[in-house]
């Protein structure tokens, strides 16, 4: 299975601009540039947020089918991904993710939710591509 984006990119760094674009149409020649990076307020996306969405979206599936897999379907799954883009040696790397989730779960102890997010935080196929820490916040609703 393949997914595809592709980006345009014109001029240099500090004041050239692009686009980013996927055939599925969930997004057809979004802009960013250095300002949508490391500027507020956004007028447009930028690498780091289109991460941060594929982050939130890959780990709520991850962690509704493992809860259904152990019996506990779930009635919601709602993540927030927060992407820390720093300066390092040797210039800028996406350091850290923070997961943010809140689930409505009926009939299971927050020691199983918190045992099952765990596990679905390191199985969730975009946080075994991304080389930063991963931290997870849990509530739980039954």
């Amino acid at each position: 299975m393949k997914r595809i984006a592709s980006a345009v990119w014109k001029g240099d760094l500090p004041s050239g601009a692009g686009t980013v674009s996927a055939p599925s149409g969930a997004f057809d020649s979004l802009p960013y540039s250095f300002k949508t990076r490391f500027e507020e307020p956004l007028t447009g996306t930028n690498p780091e947020e289109l991460i941060a969405a594929a982050h939130a979206g890959c780990f709520s599936m991850a962690l509704s089918h493992e809860l259904a897999q152990a019996g506990h379907t779930p009635t919601s799954v709602a993540t927030k991904a927060t992407v820390h883009l720093e300066q390092v040696e040797g210039g800028f790397a996406i350091t850290k993710i923070d997961l943010d989730t809140d689930a409505k779960v009926p009939g299971i102890s927050q020691a199983d939710f918190d045992s099952i997010a765990a596990a679905a935080k390191v199985g969730c196929p975009v946080s075994k591509v991304l080389n930063a820490e991963i931290s997870l916040t849990t509530r739980l609703e039954a």
